[in-house]
């Protein structure tokens, strides 16, 4: 854990808002290389906003009562981790169909391209999670498991579930979910990366199949709180209707006058 990658007292830069910048930085230049195009700035700036904005909204709604409600104004330190991706993503679609519908462009191909080099971008997101500490797994004595230390979200969970006192320097081991994400995230990326390459199109509905698989498992090794529907986490139950619309987008997708 590495929550400050600077701090001079008068300059204070946290690891996971510079993870957070580098993601966005590369996302930004890898559109522009692989579309060939300048003049997607304002819709870039637009999805990067309304993706900060709705993961927090939805970060915020689903710990509202536990992390917020004594302390409201909490709400805007998003440089102390607390973002829900789903939340991001979703607000982020619907702000990239009105771009589109407004200039007259065709969504599907441009989504292919964003959704492309989205994985990379994510991916440094989650190591931006493993330095803060948020996002932890569950506790667990695999070789793999690391211990967070003392006032680390982790730490202050296991705290109020009683199982360290406050002595504890460190959490009890817990699965670093959050470099099991990043790398899968990275695979993802380059085979979406080389899918591009080839076919130029049907990467926006592998990516939606894709994350939604791998957030669905990795949900089941997640040990921080999660809000249910039902029997699965939200993240599960959205990963679900993204699975039903990567198909969608896919049979859509393969008639070129739709999009092309």
């Amino acid at each position: 854990m590495f929550p400050d990658l600077v701090d001079l007292g008068f300059v204070h830069l946290r690891t996971y808002g510079a993870c957070m910048a580098a993601g966005f930085l590369i996302c930004w230049n890898l559109i522009e290389r692989i579309s060939g195009r300048k003049d997607l700035s304002n819709l870039i700036l637009s999805l990067m906003i309304s993706g900060l904005v709705g993961s927090r909204a939805a970060y915020v709604i689903e710990h509202w009562q536990s992390e917020f409600a004594a302390r409201p104004m909490d709400v805007i330190r998003v440089d102390q981790g607390g973002l829900m991706f789903y939340g991001g993503l979703i607000l982020a679609i619907v702000v990239f169909f009105v771009w589109c519908i407004a200039k007259h462009e065709r969504p599907l191909a441009l989504a292919d391209i964003f959704c492309t080099v989205i994985p990379l971008g994510h991916a440094c997101g989650r190591i931006g999670c493993f330095f803060y500490g948020c996002c932890y797994g569950r506790i667990s004595d695999s070789p793999l498991a690391v211990s967070f230390p003392r006032h680390s979200p982790a730490w202050y969970q296991q705290l109020n579930d009683g199982l360290i006192d406050s002595t504890a320097s460190a959490s009890l081991p817990v699965l670093p979910t959050q470099l099991f994400e990043a790398a899968a995230l990275l695979v993802l990326f380059a085979v979406l990366f080389a899918v591009y390459r080839r076919y130029r199109r049907h990467t926006a509905a592998l990516y939606l199949e894709g994350y939604a698989v791998i957030r669905f498992g990795l949900e089941y090794l997640r040990g921080d709180p999660r809000a249910a529907i039902g029997p699965f986490s939200i993240s599960q139950t959205i990963s679900i209707v993204m699975i039903v619309l990567g198909a969608v987008f896919f049979v859509y997708g393969k008639s070129p006058r739709h999009n092309r």
